[in-house]
């Protein structure tokens, strides 16, 4: 089971920072993780690809935001959601259905990040 649940957080733990800014990152995913994990269903590849997700949003600000656990964490949900906004435009410009779980955890990514 370790590679579907944790690849996410060895991409973080392997990643090129020192060992003070990985701590600092680790945390950061941990909790965002923590405050978005419920909105992504049950189903195992869904939550598995939104914890990658979250892995490379929180290591794309991590040199910017990298200093402080919540900075980091607002920074990284902000990322996540312009990720989603871009790929949920993507899908409308090409006739893709969206809808079910993803609707539902776009809102509440609104919500969190303030847009």
């Amino acid at each position: 089971m370790w590679g579907k649940t944790m690849r996410a957080r060895h991409l973080i733990d392997h990643a090129s920072f020192g060992p003070d800014a990985l701590k600092v990152i680790g945390d950061a995913f941990d909790a965002a993780w923590a405050e978005i994990a419920g909105w992504f269903g049950t189903d195992p590849l869904v939550i598995e690809a939104a914890r990658l997700r979250l892995a490379d949003a929180v290591l794309s600000v991590a040199s910017e935001h990298g200093h402080e656990v919540e900075a980091l964490k607002r920074a990284a949900l902000q990322r996540m959601e312009q990720l989603h906004q871009t790929t949920s435009r993507w899908q409308r410009q090409h006739g893709i259905p969206q809808g079910g779980a993803d609707s539902k955890s776009h809102r509440k990514m609104v919500c969190i990040c303030g847009r």
